[in-house]
């Protein structure tokens, strides 16, 4: 079985697992600088955000 890039679906190279290139692995790390890619979480409350206010 050979593996394939995730981006493009070419078969990956060894140098640049798991992409083809490092054309394909630059778009991935833009991806995720770029706030393309978003990991699920919970819902975040701005009331109980750091304010710079002291908690005491």
């Amino acid at each position: 079985m050979t593996d394939t890039c995730p981006l493009c679906a070419h078969p990956s190279d060894p140098a640049n697992a798991p992409f083809c290139s490092r054309r394909c692995k630059d778009r991935d790390l833009l991806q995720w600088l770029g706030e393309g890619y978003r990991i699920p979480g919970a819902q975040i409350d701005p009331d109980g955000l750091d304010s710079g206010r002291s908690a005491d």
